[in-house]
């Protein structure tokens, strides 16, 4: 079983940047791929983005492409997710999620199963 933490979230207005962050223990992080998603009020959780256990491939939802970059460091057990150029509607409950050895890709499939979930933390864009 994995732990996952995230912490980086706050209030920030339109056109700022964040920095995400998700720290894992308790298994082969080397091992991990693992996605960043979100839920925004009263909508379903969906996918922000992922990045494979070796950090060789990464994969956006199209309303992040070109504003959002995930990256993973395997020294320190953490997956980021750096935010630009935010936008209201990118406010939600951002959560990292871990399965062993599958793509980025697949993490974007709806449904598709994650192994181990963290609490979320807020992010909220203001105009």
């Amino acid at each position: 079983q994995v732990q996952l933490v995230e912490s980086g979230g706050g209030l920030v207005q339109a056109g700022g940047s964040l920095g995400l962050s998700c720290a894992a223990s308790g298994r082969t992080f080397s091992n991990l791929s693992v996605g960043w998603f979100r839920q925004a009020p009263r909508k379903e959780r969906d996918f922000v983005a992922g990045i494979s256990w070796s950090g060789g491939s990464t994969y956006y939802a199209d309303s992040v492409k070109g504003r959002f970059t995930i990256s993973r460091d395997n020294a320190k057990n953490t997956v980021y997710l750096q935010m630009n150029s935010l936008k209201p509607e990118d406010t939600a409950v951002y959560y990292c999620a871990a399965r062993s050895f599958t793509t980025a890709q697949a993490m974007g499939a709806k449904g598709y199963g994650m192994s181990s979930w963290g609490k979320g933390t807020l992010v909220t864009v203001s105009s």
